[in-house]
C-alpha cells in the first residue's frame, strides 16, 4: 500500500522474519528531492511505527531524509502474541536483517544511514551497532532503555521469584507495573491517543518479556563502554521510565569519539509527542541539526560546527 501528499510518499508492506511471522514494513520519502540519507526507527516497548511514529517520520522527511520503520514481533501490525518477546536477540536480528536490505538496495548504497531509537528502541539500536560495528553511521538514542528506572521494577525479591516462573508461565502477564502511559506522557491529550491506539498495547508485562528487558538492559549497563557510532542520547530530566544516570554515564564512557548529551529540565520519558508542542519543537530542533551536520559529514559546515566546541567532538549541551 502507498499513498503521496505533496511532499510525502509513505508505503507499507510486510515481509517474513526466519521463523516464519509476517512483519509490517513501512517508509516515508521525500517526493520532490532525493533522500540526503536515510533514517531507520527503532519504537519502543508496546508501540508501533505508523501512528506513534508517524509525526516523527514525517518531521524528519521534511528536513530531507527518507525514513523507514518496522513493528517487531508482537507490536503492532506485525505477527506474534501481543507484546511477547520470547527472545530479544531475535528482534535485533529482525530488524538488522530488514534495514540492512533497505541499504544494499541500488539507490541507497552510497547514503548515510542512521538510526533513531526510542527507549527500548534505543536498546535495539546499541545492539545493532554492536550486531555491525562498521555499518551504520550515527544514532540519536531518545530516553534510550540501558537501564530500566529502580521505581519502575519489581522488588528483589519479587525478581527472584518471576525469574524461577519465567520458563513455566512465560506469556502469563503477572508483571505488577506502574501505568507506562501516564508517566511517559507530559500531555494527556497524547495519553488519550495512545490509549485509543489499537496497534499499542496496554496491559502488564508478560512475564518473559520483564525477563528479556531486564536481561538487555543489565547486559548493556554493562557494556556503555562498547558503543562507538556518533550518537546523540537526549533525556528527560523528569523520565520515570528508564534512567537519565545511565543516559550520562553512557555519554561519558562510550568509545565514540563524536557525542552529544542532552538533558531536558522538566521533560518526562516520551520527548518526540508527549510533551508541549514548544518542548517538542526544541527537542526536533536538535534532532535534526545533528543529523543535518553529520550528513554533510566534512563539509564547511560540519568543521565550522567542530570549531565552536573545546572538545573537538564531543558535545555536551
Amino acid at each position: 500500500m502507498a499513498s503521496e501528499t505533496e511532499d510525502i510518499k509513505y508505503e507499507e508492506s510486510f515481509i517474513k522474519n526466519t521463523r516464519g511471522l509476517k512483519l509490517f514494513t513501512c517508509g516515508w520519502l521525500p517526493t520532490n528531492k532525493e533522500p540526503r540519507a536515510l533514517v531507520f526507527l527503532c519504537h519502543g516497548y508496546g508501540m508501533e511505527c505508523s501512528i506513534t511514529m508517524n509525526s516523527t517520520a514525517r518531521r524528519i522527511v521534511k528536513a530531507g531524509y527518507a525514513v523507514y520503520g518496522m513493528d517487531y514481533e508482537g507490536h503492532g501490525k506485525s505477527d506474534g502474541l501481543r507484546a511477547y518477546i520470547p527472545n530479544f536477540d531475535h528482534l535485533v536480528d529482525d530488524v538488522s536483517t530488514h534495514y540492512t536490505t533497505i541499504c544494499e538496495r541500488e539507490e541507497n548504497k552510497w547514503k548515510m544511514r542512521f538510526m533513531l531509537g526510542e527507549s527500548m528502541g534505543g536498546a535495539v539500536v546499541l545492539l545493532l551497532n554492536r550486531k555491525k560495528p562498521d555499518f551504520w553511521d550515527g544514532a540519536l538514542l531518545v530516553a534510550p532503555m540501558c537501564k530500566i528506572a529502580e521505581e519502575m521494577k519489581p522488588s528483589p525479591f519479587l525478581i527472584s521469584i518471576l525469574t524461577k516462573l519465567v520458563s513455566v508461565i512465560p506469556k502469563w502477564k503477572i508483571i505488577p507495573s506502574q501505568d507506562i502511559i501516564d508517566i511517559s506522557y507530559k500531555e494527556p491529550e497524547i495519553r488519550k491517543q495512545v490509549r485509543e491506539n489499537p496497534l499499542c498495547y496496554k496491559g502488564r508485562p508478560r512475564l518473559k518479556t520483564g525477563y528479556e528487558l531486564l536481561r538487555i538492559s543489565n547486559d548493556l549497563e554493562k557494556r556503555l563502554q562498547e558503543f562507538s557510532l556518533p550518537f546523540m542520547v537526549l533525556h528527560g530530566d523528569d523520565d520515570k521510565v528508564t534512567d537519565k544516570a545511565v543516559s550520562q554515564e553512557l555519554y561519558k564512557v562510550a568509545l565514540s569519539s563524536d557525542k552529544t548529551l542532552k538533558l531536558y529540565p522538566g521533560m518526562w520519558h516520551g520527548l518526540t509527542i508527549g510533551e508541549t508542542q514548544e518542548n517538542i519543537e526544541i527537542v526536533f530542533a536538535d534532532i535534526i541539526g545533528w543529523l543535518e551536520i553529520r550528513s554533510d559529514y566534512g563539509n564547511d559546515r560540519f568543521e565550522s560546527e567542530l570549531k565552536h566546541n573545546n572538545d573537538g567532538f564531543i558535545i555536551k549541551e
